[in-house]
């Protein structure tokens, strides 16, 4: 089954488990680094904070990974 993630501060991330989405929080941009690291394979989308999408460029545009999008700053 398919998954969707969102990493970032805790208090932005929060609600979209309401959604279904599985939340990973990131404080800082090494927990962000370390998160992405860490996605299942079953994580097909992320959605980034403003923050972590910042710490991500390089991750994000590798060929291979998940769909993301990004949370207005």
């Amino acid at each position: 089954m398919s998954t969707v993630a969102v990493i970032g501060a805790e208090a932005k991330i929060r609600g979209y488990a309401l959604a279904g989405a599985v939340p990973l929080v990131a404080a800082t941009e090494i927990d962000a680094r370390a998160q992405w690291a860490a996605l299942p394979a079953e994580v097909v989308a992320v959605v980034l904070t403003h923050e972590a999408a910042a710490a991500l460029v390089e991750e994000t545009a590798a060929p291979g990974a998940p769909l993301t999008a990004v949370m207005p700053a």
